[in-house]
């Protein structure tokens, strides 16, 4: 997607989930690849246990905890760059914080299942999930930095509570799991260098399988109720900031913070 066009979001307004295909350029795919792997594997050594027995995914990469200054600051011209913008701003009229960084990868056990969820569900009862989807936006952005099967999707659920067997599956109640099948799920896969936008309250699950490896950035609309969860040490400073070509969500969030 070229990043002077302006998105066609029909899908994504429609379906919860749109893909981006061939967004980044091989050069920035190997350098990402390689800042990437360097976090992954400095990640692991800290969390062993957690990553042998049941880990999918990491947090808070822009943290100073396992990437250098410098590193750092190559991953953060990635998240307020170019292609990031020209996706997510459209959808932000008003402006956008950003909440967070994720990596995602298989789990060392092959027969560990995956499983349908709204992200919501794992800090808000069953009354507040509902409310949320009329409510404020929280937004995946994500990067296939490999091949892999992608992402599974209940299109529409971004917007709809759940039918008796979705909540079912997604709650692992009534004899059912959340890794069951549910019907009406649209898969999609992904090619390294696609970019993916999905809705966090969306009914969906990872796919798991090749060499899965993605990279997550979570965006939301700039209210203190959701960016009270984002890190101060996850921010850029100023230096960095001077060199963004999107410096804004990272600015909201400094100052929601702040206060």
């Amino acid at each position: 997607m070229p990043a002077t066009v302006m998105p066609d979001y029909r899908g994504f307004q429609r379906d919860g989930f749109q893909c981006f295909r061939a967004s980044l350029s091989q050069s920035q795919l190997t350098g990402l690849r390689q800042l990437i792997a360097t976090f992954h594997v400095r990640w692991q050594a800290d969390n062993q246990a957690f990553y042998q027995s049941r880990a999918i995914n990491s947090a808070y990469l822009t943290g100073p905890d396992y990437l250098n200054a410098d590193q750092r600051r190559q991953l953060f011209q990635f998240l307020g760059g170019e292609q990031s913008r020209a996706i997510m701003a459209p959808l932000f009229p008003v402006g956008c914080g950003f909440l967070n960084t994720q990596l995602f990868f298989n789990p060392v056990n092959p027969g560990q299942r995956n499983y349908w969820h709204r992200d919501c569900q794992y800090h808000l009862s069953l009354a507040e999930q509902q409310a949320v989807l009329t409510g404020p936006s929280v937004l995946h952005l994500r990067l296939a930095l490999y091949d892999e099967p992608g992402l599974e999707f209940i299109p529409g659920s971004h917007k709809h509570w759940d039918t008796e067997i979705q909540l079912d599956v997604r709650l692992g109640q009534a004899g059912r799991r959340p890794s069951d099948d549910l019907p009406g799920g649209v898969k999609v896969p992904l090619q390294a260098g696609d970019m993916l936008l999905f809705d966090a309250n969306c009914i969906h699950r990872g796919l798991y399988g090749m060499d899965r490896l993605a990279l997550d950035i979570l965006f939301c609309d700039p209210l203190p109720e959701l960016l009270q969860y984002g890190r101060d040490d996850c921010l850029p400073d100023a230096d960095t900031l001077a060199v963004l070509v999107w410096p804004q969500p990272f600015e909201t969030t400094a100052n929601i913070l702040k206060k």
